[in-house]
């Protein structure tokens, strides 16, 4: 896996990361998934990551959420992504 720079999740309060926090942190671990803090240091990048998984995830009528989390599944799979 490739090393990438990130914010640590305990200085994100008080930054521009702050408002963001609560939408990304894993509330089981209460870390924020290597995923998401990718796009720490790119706040307005998370914040679109954040809103085009929102999207895909609850934004149809055509799909229920268990077939949507089926096809994030099969498509992570197909790619041997471990996410």
């Amino acid at each position: 896996m490739a090393w990438i720079n990130t914010v640590p999740d305990d200085e994100w309060q008080g930054g521009p990361l702050e408002d963001l926090y609560a939408s990304v942190v894993d509330r089981t671990y209460q870390r924020v998934d290597n995923i998401m803090s990718i796009h720490s240091l790119n706040p307005k990048g998370l914040a679109g990551h954040v809103g085009l998984y929102g999207s895909a995830m609850s934004g149809t009528a055509s799909l229920r959420k268990v077939e949507r989390e089926l096809v994030a599944l099969v498509v992570s799979q197909i790619n041997e992504c471990h996410y």
